[in-house]
């Protein structure tokens, strides 16, 4: 069990870690070739990585530091040091085995279950069955009179808990569309029910129209539930759970369930971190820093966009595609950063502006890919002649370097992740709560993969 002491700690290390690697895990990518980031690499590093095959990046990107890497040539020291460092300061991203909850009678009805599964691609069919299973387990061991779903959307996690597992549900979500449609999906799964299965309890859920705001009050937000839920005296209890609320909401959702007395746990998911506001912006509700210890010194722990927006990166994947040789694939990034060169010589006014997506096809030429991603600007009139220059010959001959570099960037992803987490858990133990983070997802499935549980303890 980690104490704050020891949470604070790997903050500082982690911190320090990423002090002395900003200017590599604050570069733009699509910025390769206009800065020179290359040449920016330390001499050992880039001496090391000219000789090296791209898939023997992979050693970079995964947790065991005893992977065969195919070559016996020694890695640099200094990445050695930090991938031995990461080891202790990173949360784990191995999804935890648990041992898994009673079937349901009706997830797994022949005539119902496709209500569960409609819409659901298999990314969140797995987050759902996870998610449920382990609310199902807290539930159990921590009794409350419902549970309140941040950002319920159609109400698919809320319909495993209520129909599948006999839980209570209230419903939050912003969009009225959203909310209709699950209701809808709700009173067919009632039809269903009452036909092949009318004696097997279950709960239906509640669906209510609501923004959660930083600045909403808690009594204004407890109004609402007891509304929707028909509470009639302050005598409840319920545990807060959200499945990837996006950027703010999170923080929103961890500083609700502190006002609450009424909240007595807290399950959720974060995602989008680069959407987090900071405490550059001076909000004293800010998404990070949260914990009074980081927030004591906003310099020290600062995390630019580009770091959390690196955090986010499917790492796994990346892993995947270098041990594979898909090399077509990776050569994606150097067409980006030659794109961006050649915008930046002819149009310097439109650099760093956003681009059409281009799907990328096997033996795409870069001059199709080019003109499909400035499809509408002004540099979309630059003649083929300026394309098919030496400069732009040379960028794309050299496409294996821009691998190199943003592979090491995705290197210090799960750093970078650690310690919006680790400030999360900090935050919630300086408010009198058992914390606990831990990998509830596989992460090929589902990047964003770990899961916060909070129990209060006063």
């Amino acid at each position: 069990m980690e104490t704050q002491a020891t949470l604070q700690a790997k903050l500082n290390k982690c911190l320090q870690i990423i002090r002395k690697y900003d200017w590599l895990i604050n570069s733009y990518v699509l910025d390769f070739y206009v800065n020179d980031h290359w040449g920016k690499l330390p001499p050992a590093w880039r001496l090391y990585f000219e000789e090296l095959p791209p898939e023997q990046l992979c050693y970079l990107l995964s947790s065991d530091s005893n992977q065969q890497t195919g070559t016996t040539k020694v890695w640099p020291l200094s990445i050695l040091a930090l991938k031995e460092a990461f080891k202790g300061l990173c949360i784990d991203r191995k999804q935890k085995c648990r041992e898994s909850l009673p079937s349901s009678p009706l997830l797994d009805h022949a005539k119902l279950k496709h209500v569960f599964n409609k819409g659901v691609k298999p990314k969140k069919r797995h987050e759902l069955e996870s998610m449920a299973s382990l609310c199902k387990q807290i539930c159990q061991e921590n009794p409350v009179d419902f549970v309140v779903d941040f950002g319920a959307g159609l109400g698919h996690l809320a319909r495993n808990l209520g129909y599948a597992y006999n839980i209570k549900v209230c419903c939050l979500e912003m969009q009225s569309k959203l909310n209709k449609q699950a209701y809808e999906m709700d009173e067919n799964m009632e039809k269903l029910k009452k036909k092949y299965v009318p004696d097997i309890p279950s709960q239906k859920p509640e669906h209510v129209d609501l923004c959660l705001t930083a600045d909403m009050n808690p009594e204004e937000f407890l109004e609402t539930i007891e509304r929707s839920m028909r509470i009639e005296n302050k005598d409840y209890t319920f545990g807060i759970i959200g499945l990837h609320p996006c950027g703010d909401l999170g923080a929103i959702l961890m500083r609700m369930f502190l006002k609450c007395k009424q909240a007595k746990f807290l399950n959720f998911v974060g995602c989008c971190y680069m959407k987090l506001s900071t405490a550059e912006c001076r909000a004293a509700d800010c998404g990070y820093p949260l914990s009074n210890y980081l927030r004591s010194n906003n310099t020290r722990s600062t995390l630019s966009y580009e770091a959390r927006e690196i955090s986010c990166h499917a790492i796994e994947l990346y892993h995947e595609r270098l041990s594979l040789k898909d090399y077509e694939y990776l050569k994606v990034h150097s067409f980006r950063a030659a794109t961006e060169r050649i915008i930046v010589k002819h149009y310097p006014e439109l650099r760093h502006t956003r681009l059409s997506s281009v799907k990328h096809l096997p033996d795409m030429s870069f001059s199709d890919y080019f003109y499909k991603a400035v499809k509408g600007l002004p540099c979309s009139t630059i003649p083929l002649c300026d394309l098919n220059t030496c400069t732009t010959q040379n960028d794309l001959f050299h496409w294996k370097n821009i691998v190199i570099f943003y592979t090491l960037r995705l290197f210090f992803a799960p750093l970078i992740e650690s310690v919006i987490l680790y400030d999360r858990m900090l935050f919630l133990m300086e408010n009198g709560c058992h914390v606990q983070i831990n990998a509830i997802f596989d992460p090929r499935l589902s990047p964003r993969n770990h899961i916060t549980t909070a129990l209060k303890s006063r």
